[in-house]
């Protein structure tokens, strides 16, 4: 099968993004598979609190601080190779993970997922970049394969709740077999090779470079949102913003960085980060949020929670698919400002929820949050990869998953702080007095200790942990309408010089070299 001479996809690259969708999905599902998984992991492993920690976090951790790297060698060692490569390596992770014996060698496994899931996550965007040329279409395809991550974080829990009820927690882990042996079968037939021509010599300076600049804030946020702020959260941010201050001038003067830095100069580029920034910033913390209130409000079990999040899934997979059809007739800026605006809305509802019959309630403000994710991800990034030269998609495609990593990261420090701040302020001192110290301290920390303890405290403190937990729920809710409405307003100014995918073919714009669409009475502005 050959691409159609009218340069549009045909059936040869509708059927590689259904080979992409297969790692695509894995990772989507590796991200939330394993929190079932916790409670008879650590019975048979029996972790420290430490090490249970790492378990979950060593992965995201990983990915984050390689996705430039990873993404930048795909560009130059051929971005099918990469993939192919990252998916033999963590099917081997999967495997040691699986049959972990003690929790030091499940950390390194989960360690060495990450740097594998790092190689697949910017490969599969990248090629479709190099599969789908027209604009409809790629919209279309980066449409479809935020569905699939979508789908497989929605499918995680389910997907463990299954497994555990059969077999033992490491066959969570096993579902990259046959999802990645399907792929290795069938990318060489499938998905086209792609390389940059005269990608010049890869810098390993730049890549210890922003490896010291991601990780130290990626391990700050995670320590922010765990215990809030300290001397170890101040000096890791401080270290990681000093490399990367270090990193971007070195960019600057080589004749080939591992990041093309001035590709921030481009407009669309440098707004639709921003926005994927701030947009999952309230994301990651409503979901935060929302698992929390779905288990130790409602006191749903995490199977029947993970069911409850059927809905909102389905919400975010129609937005991105619905998203890119609606800009063949209205402005992408337009349509994304359109979809937050609703969004909005959710965030409001958040903040109306009570101690009763607040289950519909936050389901509906959590499925409209969602929608707004779907529009993010597939328009946003649609944008980003569409902004860089074909032989930058790698990088591109590397920077936007690095900002939705960053977000989400950030959204449970800011929110899940913001949060516990009025938790605690909440609990009445006088309400703790007849509680034994140690119990006080849990109690007063959050509405999970007090769970934790609940036969041993009164049933008014109980309940008055839950209002407070509301409360806080309530201003999280209140503050993220105020900004995602914010960020629609601005979204659909900073935008509104992208063009509908309709007047590219009828000449009413024009595109630059960028491969952005955009008005001429405006390209100067970009």
């Amino acid at each position: 099968m050959t691409r159609p001479s009218n340069g549009r996809a045909g059936p040869a690259e509708w059927a590689g993004l259904a080979v992409l969708a297969l790692p695509t999905v894995l990772l989507g599902l590796d991200l939330t598979v394993l929190h079932l998984a916790l409670p008879s992991l650590a019975a048979d492993l029996r972790p420290s609190a430490t090490q249970e920690l790492w378990i979950v976090d060593a992965y995201g951790f990983l990915i984050a601080g390689f996705l430039i790297t990873m993404g930048t060698l795909g560009d130059r060692i051929g971005r099918r190779r990469l993939l192919m490569i990252g998916g033999v390596a963590f099917v081997v992770a999967s495997l040691a993970a699986a049959y972990a014996p003690t929790p030091e060698v499940l950390i390194a496994s989960r360690a060495a997922l990450g740097v594998a899931g790092a190689t697949l996550m910017p490969s599969t965007l990248a090629l479709i970049s190099n599969m789908f040329h027209d604009a409809r279409q790629r919209a279309l395809a980066i449409g479809l394969w935020a569905t699939f991550f979508a789908g497989g974080m929605a499918a995680g829990p389910l997907v463990g709740g299954v497994l555990l009820q059969h077999f033992w927690w490491g066959a969570a882990f096993l579902l990259a077999v046959p999802m990645i042996g399907v792929m290795l079968v069938l990318a060489p037939l499938l998905l086209p090779e792609y390389r940059a021509p005269q990608s010049g010599r890869f810098d390993l300076p730049s890549v210890f470079l922003s490896l010291a600049a991601i990780l130290p804030v990626v391990y700050a946020l995670k320590e922010f949102a765990k215990t809030g702020p300290g001397a170890g959260v101040f000096a890791a941010t401080a270290v990681g913003v000093v490399f990367l201050v270090v990193f971007v001038r070195r960019q600057l003067v080589l004749d080939s960085p591992l990041l093309d830095v001035t590709l921030f100069a481009n407009r669309a580029f440098s707004v639709a980060l921003g926005m994927m920034l701030i947009g999952l910033v309230g994301v990651g913390g409503t979901m935060f949020l929302t698992t929390q209130y779905l288990q130790l409000i409602e006191q749903l079990s995490p199977l029947v929670a993970g069911l409850w999040f059927g809905p909102p899934a389905l919400m975010m997979m129609l937005s991105s698919i619905l998203a890119p059809v609606l800009t063949r007739w209205i402005r992408p800026g337009y349509v994304v400002a359109g979809v937050l605006a609703l969004s909005s809305v959710g965030y409001v509802l958040m903040g109306l929820v009570g101690m009763s019959g607040g289950l519909f309630l936050v389901i509906t403000a959590f499925s409209l949050v969602y929608l707004g994710l779907g529009a993010i991800a597939a328009l946003g990034t649609d944008l980003v990869v569409g902004a860089a030269p074909q032989e930058k998609a790698g990088s591109a495609s590397a920077m936007s998953e690095t900002v939705q990593e960053l977000g989400l990261a950030v959204g449970i420090a800011v929110v899940g702080s913001l949060s516990a701040a009025v938790y605690t302020g909440r609990m009445r001192e006088e309400a703790l007095t007849d509680l034994p110290d140690d119990t006080a301290r849990i109690v007063e920390n959050s509405l999970s200790g007090a769970s934790s303890v609940a036969g041993e405290i009164p049933e008014r403190v109980l309940d008055q942990a839950k209002e407070a937990f509301i409360a806080g729920l309530n201003i999280a809710g209140w503050t993220g309408a105020v900004v995602i409405l914010a960020l629609a307003v601005t979204t659909a100014m900073m935008l509104r010089h992208i063009g509908v995918a309709e007047a590219e073919e009828s000449g009413d714009e024009t595109v630059g070299k960028d491969g952005i669409r955009s008005d001429p009475v405006d390209d100067s502005a970009r």
